[in-house]
């Protein structure tokens, strides 16, 4: 069951909209994003790159550079150790362009999802001592890894730790004791030491501050890596971080330069996946190349997809490209058989009861455990665990709710786990078999949600009466864009339509069209894209309906109409 509700926050409105020469609708979707005050809405609408903060904010940045400018001018080795998904590969990508720049010798490695696991680990470690390298840095990792560290620096390696992932702590009588690694910088915004203003950059955003740093005390222009924000956008929306402040900014002007990017590789993908060049935006990287490059590192190497933003020719990024989509390809069928055997298995069994649904699936890929617990979770609307067989033990991947905090739930029964880490809202775990039980029953019992935490809100901003839909106001959000988790599409209401022609159509039969009357008489055109066949017969049996929509221009042979795209309906 669904609970809707309308945002009603309060304004000045129709001040905000004269100041901003927007309308008073936009002005209340702005306000309802929980941006507030002159300073912030003006960010909000024309933040730039000028706006960013100074990477020198970060705790650490003016010993890692320092050490790292040192390294460079000694012509020390040093190794980039990046992670295996979307935010990883891009961090390494833009650590070894900015070092390559200024001269480093800069090689870069990237754990093997099954083989080595997440982040840094004993293997990497010796693999960077057998082959001569002086100096460690890592990205999107590292901040978990202490052990890995100590023993890094117990063999002469320097260790520079760049991370955005929350520190690991241990909580004794009510105090919590951070556990921060002891390299010889370590730049992650979310020590509690840092006084960096913005706390939600992704791995590869705190990479890309570390080299804009490097240029300016290096005494380069900085501006010459600004071509590296393509990559941080890629990163910032694929690894779902929160589109406000500054990933605002650097998601708008990375992806203004991801439409005219001179990479090889994301030319090649671009194409490949047939994204329409002048419309991409964080959708298509969500939805589209987003998945293909994190395919490598769930189905193959994440190596690969480093190569695809390395590659030189266009004919090498062709071929990469198409291997790219080809992995996806494959890792959406095993998705899809994935979500099934655990749909299949909560109604078959007692998990159906369970407040936070373990689900274990010894013979699924343990890559995509993360996927079908993100669809799991849509499906029932409760934390997830997806756990699946390893090369030792068990793994998995949770995905949560609202109202829920995984990893903070987790530290409370750390003992059950051989390894873990993660954030508010997702985690990875290792276990041992013989826990998988207990892990279940355990968490159930720690878990303290209520009916209306397990209840899915949809948050609706306002009612929007059909006579306000003009071009002119579906041009006026492009200003709100891009749109993700932070900062959502805006979400319109209307109750008592009458559903007029419901009928299903599309190659695969996916699509819903429709068009939809007011009590006054006004029609709009509509469509809907979920469960087509159960959208139908509700709307054959009730006939007035309450929706949920955003309004978009629908161009087709020349011709543009108004259209509604209906999100939610009762």
């Amino acid at each position: 069951m669904e609970k809707w509700f309308i945002t009603m926050k309060k304004a000045d409105f129709g001040s905000i909209a004269e100041k901003y020469h927007i309308s008073p609708i936009t002005a209340r979707l702005i306000r309802n994003r929980d941006v507030v005050g002159d300073e912030e809405i003006d960010f909000y609408l024309n933040g730039t790159i000028a706006d960013l903060y100074d990477g020198m904010l970060m705790k650490d940045m003016d010993r890692a550079v320092e050490i790292l400018a040192e390294k460079i001018r000694e012509e020390k080795p040093i190794r980039i150790i990046g992670d295996y998904d979307i935010d990883g590969v891009n961090a390494t990508y833009i650590l070894q362009e900015g070092l390559s720049a200024l001269g480093a010798e800069a090689d870069t490695d990237i754990p093997d999802r099954i083989k080595d696991g997440y982040g840094l680990n004993r293997m990497l470690v010796d693999r960077a001592i057998q082959d001569g390298i002086d100096t460690i840095i890592t990205c999107d990792n590292g901040i978990a890894a202490s052990e890995e560290i100590a023993y890094g620096k117990e063999n002469g390696l320097t260790i520079i730790v760049t991370d955005h992932h929350e520190v690991p702590y241990i909580e004794a009588g009510g105090e919590r004791e951070y556990l921060l690694p002891m390299a010889d910088a370590v730049v992650d915004p979310h020590r509690t030491d840092c006084g960096y203003p913005f706390k939600g950059l992704c791995g590869a955003a705190v990479a890309y501050k570390l080299v804009e740093t490097l240029f300016h005390v290096m005494q380069r222009e900085p501006e010459d890596v600004d071509y590296l924000m393509e990559n941080v956008a890629i990163a910032t929306v694929g690894d779902v971080m929160d589109l406000t402040g500054e990933n605002r900014v650097f998601v708008k002007q990375g992806l203004e330069m991801l439409k005219r990017t001179k990479n090889p590789g994301l030319k090649a993908l671009i194409e490949c996946t047939g994204i329409d060049v002048e419309r991409l935006s964080a959708y298509h990287i969500g939805f589209v190349l987003g998945p293909c490059i994190n395919a490598s590192g769930r189905l193959d190497t994440a190596k690969r997809a480093l190569e695809l933003l390395n590659a030189k020719t266009r004919r090498e990024a062709v071929v990469l490209a198409e291997d790219l989509k080809a992995l996806n390809d494959s890792r959406k069928e095993m998705t899809e058989k994935g979500v099934e055997e655990a749909v299949q298995m909560i109604e078959s069994t007692p998990l159906k009861n369970d407040k936070v649904l373990v689900v274990y699936l010894p013979d699924c890929h343990e890559s995509i455990a993360g996927i079908i617990a993100g669809r799991i979770r849509e499906r029932y609307y409760r934390p997830v665990f997806i756990l699946t067989g390893a090369e030792e033990g068990v793994k998995g991947s949770g995905r949560s709710i609202e109202g829920y905090d995984m990893f903070a739930e987790m530290c409370r029964c750390r003992t059950l786990f051989t390894k873990f880490g993660g954030h508010k809202m997702a985690a990875g775990l290792s276990l041992e078999e013989g826990n998988v039980e207990r892990f279940r029953e355990t968490i159930n019992e720690l878990a303290d949600l209520s009916d209306e935490d397990l209840q899915m809100k949809v948050s609706i901003d306002m009612r929007l009466p059909f006579p306000y839909i003009t071009e002119e106001l579906i041009r006026e959000l492009d200003l709100l864009e891009p749109f993700g988790k932070g900062n959502t599409r805006p979400l319109f209401a209307e109750r008592n339509l009458r559903v007029v022609g419901p009928r299903i159509f599309g190659r695969n039969r996916n699509v819903l069209k429709c068009r939809l009357e007011d009590e006054k008489g006004n029609q709009m055109e509509a469509v809907y894209f979920g469960d087509v066949a159960e959208c139908l017969r509700v709307m054959e049996q009730k006939k007035v309906m309450s929706f949920t929509y955003y309004p978009s221009v629908n161009e087709y042979m020349g011709r543009r109409t108004l259209q509604l795209t209906i999100v939610n309906y009762c």
